[in-house]
């Protein structure tokens, strides 16, 4: 498997794949739930090597890939035992021959029931119940067992999906695990990166069990992740010899309304890499973008300054503090008309005024280089429905609305989502924390995805090359609540992109996501 070719398949995908691995190519089925269990084993016995592990043995593949775990930590001298929820046959021949301490769930038993009690004394709870395959609640057994889990001592590592969430679009309907650790198998599955389901895994490490290559897949395409072995492959590479306006120009259309706004567009441009950065904004900002001395100013006042400036770049990218009153929207729309076939990127102001009509709306957009990039709200008015309705999904919402306009779509989020019009999807893995709630870090999402296009990336690859590089200055700037949008350009990195993916000492080891903070 590619460093830069990791998926995330919908319940439906990956049990798909199952079926096609297995009848197609010809990989035995218990082949894949041994090392489904074994991959599991080693990294429990790694990360919790002391004390009594406990299973919760569900009735299908999920329960056999638990009984594997425990079968092998047993053969290496762990206490270990299960909780069967759900009908298994007797003799299990998943066990061959391990005759393991086993204990019925029964919901109906009070506090002092024996599987209680096991699971009371547990340091390790392995939930190997309901896995991918749940659309619903869980039924009564399962949710007594969830809740009796989430509330033992040990660390809860789930297998595959958190009992309970939907591996499809991350749903909570009714009682679920909340795990410390998820061990996902091939691939993460697209609901454990989604809100809620993502609150319920913890630590999300995939691992790699014998799967044949992806070439058979059909349907749907599957979401692709936005890791440091994608954007390794992707970054633009410059020649040795070269100059300023050989690496990527890019024209930074702002305004006076928010003055800080372009400047951090500016910063955040220049520090991902463009060659020249031209700001395009009124006088007013002028004072402001003498704090960046390597960009140049143009007056956007002036009209023939600033359409000589737009036919100057490579990429354009509007909206950072540019105000939505007749002066904003008399520049987007020259703007617009001398930009041609340039990449553009459209954000903050500049998709309000475009959902208002200004310049002939999103249709205007509608080009192979163009981009925009809302957050929620901004998509609410772009689309007319509420933030509620568009968080409850999200992945419909960017799709559709890339299809729909014929546009890149990058909305803002948890994790951020990139669609393009054909229906290919990127999933960000490097925004799971509150830090990025602060003012400015879009305007620093701008202008480094503005800054990639005018070095040529297409707008989905610039999309998430921004995304990249920005949540790993997040992540590794340490500093929480006290994160600001400047130590986020300070921190941005273009160099050495591919970090390890895993301080994990496996080789199977094909994704590690900390859990949120």
């Amino acid at each position: 498997m590619s460093p830069g070719r990791l998926r995330a398949p919908t319940a439906g995908q990956a049990a798909g794949f199952d079926r096609f691995a297995i009848r197609e190519r010809g990989v035995p089925e218990p082949a894949l739930m041994e090392n489904a269990g074994r991959q599991a084993a080693l990294i429990v016995q790694h990360l919790f090597g002391q004390g009594p592990v406990v299973a919760l043995v569900g009735s299908g593949n999920n329960g056999g890939d638990a009984l594997v775990c425990l079968r092998a930590l047993a053969a290496w001298g762990r206490p270990v035992s299960a909780v069967t929820v759900g009908k298994r046959p007797d003799p299990d021949p998943v066990l061959h021959g391990w005759n393991l301490p086993t204990v019925e769930c029964d919901p109906a038993g009070g506090d002092g029931a024996p599987w209680r009690r096991v699971l009371e004394q547990a340091d390790v709870v392995v939930d190997g119940m309901l896995g991918t395959g749940i659309r619903g609640a869980p039924r009564a057994g399962y949710a007594a067992a969830i809740e009796a889990a989430n509330r033992a001592r040990g660390a809860l590592v789930a297998l595959d999906t958190p009992s309970g969430v939907n591996g499809t679009t991350g749903e909570v309907p009714g009682a679920s695990i909340r795990a410390s650790l998820t061990i996902a198998f091939g691939w993460p599955k697209l609901g454990t990166l989604l809100y809620p389901g993502r609150g319920r895994c913890g630590r999300i490490v995939a691992v790699e069990i014998g799967f044949p290559p992806e070439g058979g897949r059909e349907g749907e395409e599957w979401a692709e992740l936005v890791t440091s072995g994608w954007a390794a492959e992707r970054l633009p590479r410059r020649p040795p010899v070269t100059h300023k306006n050989a690496v990527g120009t890019l024209a930074v259309v702002a305004g006076s309304a928010m003055p800080g706004a372009a400047v951090l567009a500016a910063r955040a441009a220049l520090r991902a890499g463009a060659g020249l950065v031209r700001v395009c904004s009124s006088r007013l900002t002028g004072d402001a973008i003498a704090e960046v001395p390597e960009a140049v100013f143009v007056d956007a006042a002036d009209p023939e300054a600033l359409r000589e400036a737009i036919l100057a770049s490579d990429a354009v990218a509007a909206g950072p503090g540019l105000g939505t009153g007749d002066e904003a929207a008399g520049q987007l729309e020259a703007v617009l008309a001398a930009s041609g076939e340039r990449p553009f990127l459209a954000d903050a102001d500049a998709l309000t005024l475009l959902a208002r009509g200004v310049a002939g709306g999103i249709s205007a957009l509608a080009a192979p280089g163009a981009l925009v990039t809302p957050h929620p709200g901004e998509m609410s008015r772009l689309t007319g429905r509420t933030v509620a309705e568009i968080q409850a999904d999200r992945i419909g919402t960017v799709r559709d609305f890339a299809a729909t306009h014929g546009v890149v779509t990058l909305l803002k989020g948890v994790p951020s989502l990139v669609a393009d019009p054909d229906g290919r999807l990127l999933v960000s893995t490097t925004e799971h924390t509150s830090a990025l709630a602060v003012a400015g870090l879009g305007d620093v999402l701008t202008g480094a995805a503005g800054s990639f296009l005018a070095q040529g990336a297409g707008p989905a690859e610039a999309c998430g090359l921004a995304l990249h590089v920005t949540g790993r200055a997040v992540a590794e700037s340490g500093r929480g609540a006290s994160l600001t949008p400047s130590d986020v350009v300070e921190g941005m990195r273009t160099e050495d992109p591919y970090l390890p993916n895993t301080n994990l000492p496996f080789p199977f080891i094909t994704f590690d996501q900390s859990a949120p903070r």
